[in-house]
């Protein structure tokens, strides 16, 4: 299994192949339309991140001590920041994840030409993709005490 790391620089490599922003927002377009739709009975309101222009829904379960991320969202480039980071911290630990530093945000330059509301959307993402990781953790701990 890749580290997180390993999977950030696999994703700043496959960017790093193209010099125009709009074949990066292809790229990100093409990643987002690869992902599995999600499934209906996890479009919840519930599972709605808040901070997104766009409508972005996030499940995660915790699958054998590892967290697993599905997402869905109505926009397709946001779709496609979604995919993304489900490629780089989806199937890791929660310690992995809330240990993680996601660099390779800035280094592929996707806060730079995101607009400011996409930009603090990316951010809810994470945000919220950390909050599961540290309530799977807590649950984790307390199954031990």
């Amino acid at each position: 299994m890749k580290t997180i790391n390993e999977l950030q620089d696999e994703v700043i490599e496959e960017f790093s192949d193209f010099d125009d922003w709009m074949d990066k927002y292809q790229l990100l377009i093409d990643l987002g339309n690869e992902q599995e739709p999600l499934d209906e009975k996890y479009k919840t309101e519930q599972n709605l991140i808040d901070g997104c222009q766009s409508r972005v829904w996030l499940q995660a379960d915790l699958i054998d001590g590892k967290v697993e991320f599905q997402a869905e969202s109505d926009a397709l480039i946001v779709k496609g920041i979604i995919a993304l980071l489900i490629k780089v911290v989806s199937g890791h630990t929660p310690d992995e994840i809330l240990e993680s530093d996601l660099y390779f945000i800035e280094k592929i330059g996707l806060k730079e030409h995101l607009s400011p509301t996409r930009s603090n959307g990316l951010l809810a993402m994470v945000k919220q993709m950390r909050m599961y990781a540290l309530a799977f953790k807590a649950k984790q701990e307390e199954g031990k005490a």
